[in-house]
């Protein structure tokens, strides 16, 4: 079967739950719209399902006004958009300073109750530049070459409030594999939601990620450029949001490396247009690393 895109997804709240779509538009920075909100506790801390499993339950929808918030027990919130010069708040991901746009008190409470803990929301200021990491971009451009397309160098594509870069693609087979060392110990399969991927490719062989330099789609590149070393977030069940040992017991049995648990790879794209939409059934060109 010749490779092709199975699944797309975007997460417009860090944490919260994601959006499945047939068409996904999409830049250097990433997906429209994806992790362009961040809840923040009283210290102005990014808060995530690894504290708070029940962020999961919550579901965002981005609106032409701004952002909807729905989750069980609570009435809808609307979040306004922001006003173009609203003040720049700090936040820091991982060490990465960036800024973000205070959401307001309504948002604050809503996500407070539901959580029962004081946070805040913010969303991606207009000013904020936060490059994906420099070192492992340099060193993949340096090692690529020979690529058909040119990624912008150390210091370019800019993101929003992701964990470390603007994309994350996992291989469907690889969560087959998964599921079925799941199965051989008699435990529940998992869906790949749990792992929060952006774009899910199918047609490759169980974990053939790790031996790809990156994949093309039409003129589009994707450069991989750092493996995705697990947190315990796969543990979290979407559906109800309680956590359990698996899956995170199994992948660590059979994929741990040097770097981590490992599933998943960490992306940067090219893009000839400055945007594009892929769609789900899209073919790909796998690019092998050997």
């Amino acid at each position: 079967m010749r490779p092709t895109i199975h699944s797309l997804y975007s997460y417009p709240v860090k944490s919260c739950a994601g959006i499945p779509h047939t068409r996904l538009r999409i830049s250097e920075a990433g997906p429209a719209y994806d992790r362009h909100w961040v809840v923040v506790d009283d210290q102005g801390i990014f808060i995530t399902q690894r504290q708070y499993p029940r962020m999961v339950l919550i579901q965002p929808e981005p609106q032409a006004d701004g952002l909807s918030l729905r989750a069980p027990g609570q009435a809808d919130c609307l979040v306004p958009a922001s006003a173009a010069d609203a003040p720049a708040v700090p936040v820091v991901i991982w060490g990465a300073a960036t800024w973000g746009v205070d959401q307001g008190e309504d948002a604050a409470r809503w996500l407070g109750g539901f959580l029962g803990v004081p946070c805040r929301l913010l969303h991606l200021h207009p000013q904020a530049r936060r490059p994906a990491s420099p070192p492992h971009v340099a060193h993949w451009i340096q090692s690529h070459q020979d690529w058909p397309q040119r990624f912008s160098p150390a210091g370019g594509h800019q993101f929003a409030f992701a964990d470390g870069f603007p994309f994350l693609v996992a291989n469907r087979h690889s969560l087959d594999e998964l599921n079925g060392q799941l199965a051989a110990q008699g435990a529940s399969p998992v869906d790949m939601i749990r792992f929060r991927p952006n774009i899910v490719l199918q047609g490759l062989e169980p974990y053939d990620e790790d031996h790809l330099a990156g994949f093309q789609v039409g003129d589009i590149g994707f450069a991989f450029v750092k493996a995705c070393a697990r947190c315990p977030i796969p543990n979290v069940d979407p559906r109800t949001g309680q956590t359990a040992p698996e899956p995170g017991r199994t992948l660590a049995r059979h994929r741990e490396f040097e770097q981590g648990v490992l599933f998943g790879m960490n992306a940067i794209a090219a893009l000839p247009d400055g945007e594009a939409c892929l769609q789900v059934g899209d073919a790909v060109e796998p690019m092998f690393d050997f």
